[in-house]
């Protein structure tokens, strides 16, 4: 497989890359919009396309319990099954082991978990979470990790998480053997940067092609996230791919680049889009307000969205209020737009030499917004 990654720019900590896969090149920072189950919801993969998408990404454990993995290993792979021709990046279902938590029983051998369709048991091992990745045939697989709530436990409890995580991760690389997809660790250990580099010791030492950082915007202050971040990114090696897993606002994913990091994915864009709130770089906006009943301006001025370039507030407040289906999936189309744009315009103030300016804006006009 031709997978590598060029670093081509960096500004402070931020950086400007290129990842290349089978099905076409990344440029980074990225942001991934989140097709858990074969489809970025509400959108066609045309819509995602031509909004600016370079890479989505498609979760193991709903595809294995619906349609089934073997199933679209048969029907040709997931980019020919859900029409998607760029690169895809699956996660290998240990979200689902920390956000089904009632649900699942985690061993050194793997988790257990009760399918929240229909309660059906389904195992999720190491070998098993590879096995699923390789069927989906996507460019970049997720190794199964363990990602404890900062909530709900103990530091025993995330230091038990790192050593399962380390110890999966070396299980699913033994195991993995499809040799058009690369397979990328996970660091984890809270907000404990002893833990977090005591992980990325080991898992760097097992030489995978990227590193992500999962466990973070999973009940801890956003402050506290962005403080981390930094040192955490550092522990990656400089010439792998970065991926901070799951996260999330705009000022997060901000937060993510001055970090050192490359890769993001999150369901805000979409989630929020369907629930009538949008992204702007003037700060987030609802729809379903009164005062958008008579506003002829587009969303956002100077977007260049489908939905910015042909509809008005107005008619997208009166697709709410009548709750017909087209609200959600344009203002969805323009939150993954002005994703992509942001990421975009952060490459592009990261390679002239002005991200901490870029950023620093950024900041001020959606502070001033709420």
């Amino acid at each position: 497989m031709a997978f590598a990654f060029q670093l081509q720019a960096t500004n402070g900590a931020a950086r400007a890359g290129l990842v290349t896969t089978t099905h076409g090149p990344i440029e980074t920072p990225v942001f991934m919009p989140v097709g858990t189950q074969g489809t970025v919801k509400g959108l066609t993969p045309e819509m995602v396309r031509d909004a600016g998408a370079q890479i989505i990404l498609g979760n193991t454990y709903h595809l294995a319990l619906r349609p089934g993995d073997e199933l679209i290993r048969d029907l040709g792979g997931l980019h020919k099954f859900m029409n998607w021709p760029g690169p895809i990046l699956t996660d290998s279902g240990g979200f689902q082991v920390f956000s089904l938590a009632t649900q699942v029983k985690i061993t050194d051998e793997g988790a257990k978990f009760r399918s929240h369709i229909d309660g059906s048991p389904l195992e999720l091992t190491p070998e098993r979470a590879v096995e699923i990745q390789q069927n989906l045939g996507s460019d970049i697989a997720m190794v199964l990790d363990e990602c404890p709530s900062l909530k709900e436990t103990t530091p025993a409890k995330v230091r038990a998480a790192v050593d399962r995580t380390i110890h999966w991760a070396a299980r699913c690389k033994a195991h993995h053997t499809r040799t058009d997809q690369v397979l990328f660790a996970i660091v984890q250990g809270g907000l404990d940067i002893n833990l977090r580099a005591t992980c990325a010791t080991e898992l760097v030492a097992m030489d995978f092609p990227g590193y992500a950082l999962g466990g973070f915007s999973v009940g801890e202050a956003p402050e506290a996230m962005h403080a981390a971040l930094p040192a955490c990114a550092a522990l990656l090696p400089e010439g792998k791919p970065r991926y901070l897993m799951g996260v999330g606002r705009p000022q997060d994913l901000l937060a993510g680049v001055a970090s050192g990091i490359d890769m993001f994915d999150c369901v805000m864009p979409t989630r929020n889009g369907r629930n009538a709130l949008a992204f702007t770089a003037d700060g987030p906006i609802r729809l379903r307000n009164a005062k958008h009943r008579r506003d002829s301006t587009p969303v956002e001025s100077g977007c260049g969205c489908y939905c910015c370039a042909n509809y008005s507030r107005a008619y997208l407040h009166h697709l709410f209020s009548a709750e017909e289906m087209l609200g959600p999936t344009l203002l969805s189309l323009h939150n993954v737009a002005f994703y992509l744009r942001l990421m975009r315009e952060a490459r592009q103030a990261i390679t002239e030499g002005r991200f901490e300016a870029f950023h620093a804006g950024c900041l001020a006009r959606w502070n001033t917004a709420s």
